[in-house]
């Protein structure tokens, strides 16, 4: 699978962790920095470069990764068209995926390491949206529905 990747300074070394592990097992990374986990910046930069990927077809999923995952993850959601979950466990992976259609997967380097990052990921790229099952489609829908309702007509994020 093609997939991007990204991370601030402090998601820099899983970052390189599970992008190596992801491109032994075949897996097409595009990584999209952090290039090193030196220079301070800001993680909205780096969720922003995954979801532009993801809605530019660069890749259909995406990995981001920063301290905690929390800060990607909330910066990430601000995107349309972009799903994105907190996961340090594999179920959540798996199932954000099969019931949410969730598009990045979200680790807080802070909180796991390598070993459980490795299994994480592969629950996430080895799980398929559940679209034949009604009540997945009828959420799904309802949740398309209100990132509809805040979006402006051109699709843009103006208030006017």
């Amino acid at each position: 699978m093609k997939l991007v990747i990204s991370a601030d300074h402090a998601g820099f070394p899983l970052k390189e962790d599970v992008r190596a592990y992801l491109s032994k097992k075949g897996h097409e990374v595009v990584d999209l920095g952090a290039f090193n986990g030196n220079a301070p910046d800001d993680y909205p930069d780096f969720a922003e470069l995954v979801g532009n990927a993801i809605n530019e077809g660069v890749a259909q999923r995406g990995v981001l990764i920063c301290g905690s995952g929390v800060g990607v993850c909330v910066a990430a959601n601000k995107i349309p068209g972009i799903r994105a979950g907190m996961c340090h466990d594999t179920y959540s992976a798996h199932q954000g995926v099969e019931h949410d259609d969730m598009n990045v997967v979200v680790l807080g380097a802070r909180i796991i390491g390598s070993a459980l990052a490795y299994e994480v990921v592969d629950s996430f790229l080895n799980a398929k949206f559940q679209a034949t099952e009604e009540r997945f489609k009828r959420r799904f829908q309802k949740v398309m529905a209100i990132e509809a309702k805040y979006r402006c007509g051109d699709g843009s994020n103006s208030n006017a």
